[in-house]
């Protein structure tokens, strides 16, 4: 029998709970369904900067006190900002979930954005898109994500431009609160030694009376696909590539997360045999899935040398042509053990736990149970994965964003008609 456990407020946020037997610490938070994509393009980075601001002090602590107060008893605190959610969440020992409670809620709801805190954190994430920049690795990404989804919030930065978050003030982080931190976006999860009529209590003490408001629905993501290189003086040359997958309500997520294992996913897969182990082209190469409401993402990413990238382009798309009709039943059952037992294990933490609650609260309003998603994944055939993968070679459209001594690579476009030839 299940132990998740979901109730209601009457203002609409949503709490769901599952006790972990034999655990001594618990895991817990708040996920707002509200990040980058939310975000208009005046606000570009706004989701983000608030994340850092709710630590900076609120009506009854200051940064240090919640520093601290958490410290004192062994746990943390800790909050990330992705492109459709902005999470904060703790981890305590069991007796401490109370003062975890508190703390999140306070932190959430009673930020005082004080103006000097303000303009330290905003340096501090000034420093932060700045590394980012200087990471080729890292910026290749949001270029990636920018050409697949050209002028769209799904295709903005999470961080935001430097110009944008120079502008943004305690006004700015007001409104954004109002429109997005309503009861109906917030979630409260909880996983590990907890007890769900205690956490219940707690937050209808905590935020049972926030007032009922409208949700925002996001601008839908449309894949377009397009290309960016920056030709600059690095010792490698950073290639990624993208097609459209589907986002994580279509059937088809399961096999599109079962293709990306195969085709890179791991030493076993395709692309690591051929383009690192047969022909030594790269160092690490992968393929994943990342998927969205609405849409989805299959990446490619490689890391190699000016003089051999032509050839490790050419190589991936080759790869992924031969892919339809050629995977064989082996790779699939490979894949497909590889998908189960990284999410099995995986879930074996609390903390993995609470945010697997709170994403899957949030798209169906249930927990499906384990063992329905295991038999979703033991559902893929040969011949559903053969005819995803004709789909994906057949889509027409890509994204591809180079890095690095890149000047001489293969065009998005040419490497479009071998994927289709």
């Amino acid at each position: 029998m299940s132990s998740v456990q979901i109730h209601t407020l009457s203002n609409g946020l949503r709490i769901v709970t599952e006790h972990m037997p034999g655990l001594q610490s618990a895991a817990l938070g708040l996920w707002v369904n509200a990040g980058g994509r939310h975000e208009r393009a005046e606000e570009n980075g706004i989701a983000h900067f608030l994340e850092h601001m709710a630590f900076k002090g609120t009506a009854r602590r200051n940064a240090q006190q919640i520093a601290e107060e958490i410290e004192d008893v062994g746990g943390y605190i800790n909050a990330y900002t992705s492109r459709e959610a902005t999470a904060y969440y703790a981890r305590v020992l069991k007796d401490d979930v109370p003062l975890a409670l508190d703390l999140i809620t306070d932190i959430v709801l009673n930020p005082v954005f004080d103006p000097r805190e303000i303009e330290v954190e905003r340096g501090v994430i000034l420093q932060e898109i700045g590394q980012a920049a200087d990471t080729p690795d890292d910026i290749i990404f949001d270029w990636l994500q920018e050409v697949a989804y050209p002028g769209q919030p799904l295709g903005r930065t999470i961080l935001g431009p430097a110009d944008r978050v120079r502008s943004f003030g305690r006004g700015d982080f007001d409104g954004f609160i109002r429109t997005h931190y309503g009861p109906g976006q917030l979630i409260l999860s909880a996983a590990g030694a907890v007890d769900h009529d205690e956490i219940v209590r707690l937050a209808e003490n905590a935020l049972g009376h926030l007032a009922p408001q409208p949700v925002i629905d996001a601008e839908p993501g449309r894949f377009a696909g397009g290309e960016r290189r920056e030709v600059k003086k690095l010792e490698q040359a950073h290639f990624t590539l993208a097609l459209e997958a589907p986002g994580y309500r279509h059937d088809d997520v399961y096999a599109a997360q079962i293709f990306a294992t195969a085709l890179g996913g791991g030493m076993s897969s395709r692309l690591f045999q051929e383009i690192r182990e047969r022909r030594g082209l790269c160092y690490s190469i992968f393929a994943q899935v990342g998927s969205y409401d609405d849409t989805g993402m299959l990446t490619i990413y490689a890391g190699t040398g000016a003089e051999d990238l032509a050839e490790l382009a050419e190589l991936t798309v080759d790869e992924i042509r031969r892919s339809v009709g050629g995977l064989t039943q082996a790779e699939l059952d490979r894949a497909r053990a590889q998908m189960k037992a990284g999410m099995l294990m995986g879930l074996e933490s609390p903390s993995a736990r609470a945010e697997r609650l709170a994403r899957l609260v949030g798209i169906w309003n249930r927990v499906p149970p384990l063992e329905e998603t295991v038999a979703k994944i033991d559902a893929v055939t040969l011949n559903r994965l053969h005819a995803f993968a004709e789909s994906l070679a057949g889509a027409g459209r890509a994204a591809m964003a180079l890095y690095g001594p890149v000047g001489h690579a293969p065009s998005l476009d040419s490497l479009a008609e071998r994927l289709a030839a």
